[in-house]
C-alpha cells in the first residue's frame, strides 16, 4: 500500500494507532513516503524511532522487514549468501559435472535471501527497518548505497536484481558514531528527541494503563526530572510506560505515599548498576516531591 494522504492525515493516523508524532516528524515521514526516499531517524535510545517503523507497517497494512545492525555485519548476513552445503551436495550428486555446472549451482535455487534482498523482492512495498545503522561498520554502509539510491542489488553470479516494489525504508541511529555523508545524502532526515510533557502525557494516555490524571502527571514529571540527573542510561518512553504499569499494578495512587515502594520500582527506569546506586531513596523522594 502507498500513502496518498496529507501530512496532517498521516499524523492523525499515527496518533490513532498510538504513536504521538511531532509535526516535524510527521512531515518528514510524509515526504519520505511521498517521494520514495529513505528516512533517517536519529536520536537517543528509547525515544520511539524503531516503534515508528512498526506502527507504519501496521498503518500501511504491509510487512515489516527488519535488519538489526551490529559490529561486523556483512553482506552475507544483510543481503544474500549462497547455500554452499546444497551446492556441494549438487556437485557430488553429479549436477555440477558438466560445462554448465557453475551456471546451475549459482542459480536462484541455491540463493539464501537476507533482509535487504528480501525487501526489494516483495510484491507489495514492505517497510524496511535498518535499525541502529551506526552500530555497523563504515564498510557496511557501502553495501547500502546501491539499495538506497537505486533500490537494486547486484549479485555477481546472477546480475542486478531490481526492486519489484520499492520498500519504505526507515533507518535509525543512536549516535554511536558519525554516519557518512554519502549515506546521509540518500536519506531525508529527522531528529527524534525525548517528548515534551504534553506529548509524553498523550503517549501515556494511549499506551499506558488507566490512571488518574493526577498520577499520570506525577509519573511524567518524575521521569522527565529523572532524565536531567547525571545518568549513564537515560530512561526512554518505553521505560516510562513500564514504570507506569508497575505503579498501576502495585496500586500506587500518589508517588509520595510510599517512598520505599517507589524506590523499588526504579528497576523499570534505571538499567545500570551505577545509575541504580546513584538514584538513592533520597533522590527518589526529592523527585517525587517535585513531581507532586
Amino acid at each position: 500500500m502507498r500513502w496518498t494522504g496529507t501530512w496532517t492525515a498521516l499524523r492523525d493516523r499515527l496518533d490513532a494507532a498510538g504513536y504521538v508524532a511531532s509535526d516535524t516528524l510527521a512531515m518528514a515521514l510524509h515526504l519520505a513516503l511521498s517521494l520514495g526516499r529513505p528516512l533517517l531517524l536519529e536520536g537517543a535510545a528509547g525515544v520511539g524511532k524503531t516503534e515508528l517503523a512498526k506502527v507504519l507497517a501496521g498503518l500501511l497494512d504491509t510487512r515489516l522487514i527488519r535488519l538489526q545492525c551490529y559490529e561486523g555485519l556483512d553482506a552475507s548476513a544483510a543481503i544474500y549468501e549462497w547455500n554452499y552445503q546444497r551446492q556441494l551436495l549438487a556437485i557430488r550428486a553429479g549436477e555440477g559435472a558438466d560445462a554448465d555446472a557453475e551456471e546451475r549451482i549459482f542459480s536462484e535455487k541455491y540463493l539464501l535471501t537476507r533482509p535487504l534482498l528480501e525487501a526489494i523482492r516483495q510484491p507489495e512495498p514492505p517497510v524496511l527497518l535498518i535499525d541502529e545503522i551506526d552500530r555497523a561498520d563504515e564498510a557496511f554502509e557501502a553495501y547500502l548505497l546501491e539499495v538506497l539510491s537505486d533500490f537494486q542489488i547486484t549479485i555477481p553470479e546472477l546480475g542486478t536484481v531490481a526492486a519489484t516494489a520499492r520498500p519504505h525504508v526507515i533507518l535509525t541511529a543512536n549516535g554511536a558514531r558519525d554516519l557518512s555523508d554519502a549515506l546521509r545524502r540518500r536519506c531525508l532526515y529527522a531528529y527524534v528527541d525525548y517528548p515534551d510533557r504534553r506529548t509524553e502525557l498523550a503517549i501515556l494516555a494511549r499506551r499506558g494503563p488507566a490512571l488518574s490524571s493526577a498520577l499520570a502527571g506525577q509519573i511524567v514529571g518524575f521521569v522527565q526530572d529523572l532524565r536531567r540527573e547525571d545518568l549513564e542510561k537515560v530512561p526512554g518512553v518505553a521505560e516510562m510506560l513500564d514504570f507506569a504499569a508497575a505503579l498501576a499494578g502495585l496500586g500506587v495512587n500518589d508517588l509520595t505515599d510510599d517512598p520505599a515502594t517507589l524506590h523499588a520500582t526504579m528497576v523499570t527506569l534505571l538499567k545500570t548498576e551505577a545509575d541504580q546506586a546513584q538514584v538513592t531513596r533520597e533522590v527518589v523522594e526529592r523527585l517525587a516531591g517535585r513531581a507532586a
